[in-house]
């Protein structure tokens, strides 16, 4: 069986754990505390950064490179599109949420309101949470102005472009800080999104001492 260190709330393990319960491969959940630096994990991935999936004897860091092995070997269900054109859309998309909604949205909201009690590297820094506040406006505008012209958010079928953006807002959700009413064609989305058996174990998340509010696992908010 696939083995994935992961942390729970981490937008790039989650997307990790969508693509392999899409694909229906069974993996073993072990939460690693990367940031105490042991050794053994140091071994698996000397980044000293989580997702790491070990499986097929290969141990793999980063989710991208995870996710694009996971399709070439496991292609059904698709998580990639057939044309180049298309699959270059989803691979701009899933850099847009791991990189600028990743810097400008998750490491100011999630990472400071819960990431750093869990490390124990102090309080938030409300200029940075205020920041994330606003960015994340744009962000569900932007989002809002794809599924305006396409069914999901890199074209007509569902991708690892929606996986990306719903393991990152589905963080978010956990704490509360997504909007839902600023777009009801992207809440439309998360709640189509949210509803297939893949997410389930997204759903079914806890972390100590902070519990998710009431809708986060309710299938029709």
């Amino acid at each position: 069986m696939a083995k994935l260190y992961h942390v729970p709330l981490s937008p790039f393990c989650r997307k990790v754990r969508l693509s392999l319960a899409e694909k229906k491969i069974e993996c073993e959940l072990v939460e690693e505390r990367y940031w105490e630096k042991h050794p053994d994990f140091l071994r698996r991935n000397p980044a000293g950064k989580v997702p790491v999936l070990r499986m097929e004897g290969m141990v793999m860091p980063e989710s991208a490179a995870i996710c694009e092995y996971l399709e070439e070997k496991h292609p059904e269900p698709p998580l990639m599109p057939k044309g180049a054109a298309a699959r270059y859309e989803v691979r701009r998309l899933v850099a847009w949420f791991d990189d600028k909604f990743h810097h400008e949205v998750t490491a100011n909201l999630l990472y400071e309101r819960v990431n750093k009690k869990v490390t124990g590297q102090g309080f938030p820094d409300s200029t940075n949470v205020k920041a994330g506040a606003r960015a994340i406006k744009y962000h569900l505008d932007y989002m809002g102005w794809l599924l305006d012209h396409r069914r999901w958010l890199a074209g007509d079928t569902m991708t690892l472009a929606d996986f990306a953006a719903a393991a990152h807002l589905s963080a978010l959700d956990y704490i509360s800080d997504v909007d839902w009413h600023r777009s009801e064609t992207v809440k439309d989305w998360y709640a189509k999104i949210k509803s297939r058996p893949a997410f389930r174990g997204i759903l079914a998340d806890q972390v100590p001492g902070f519990p998710p509010p009431a809708h986060y696992a309710d299938l029709d908010f």
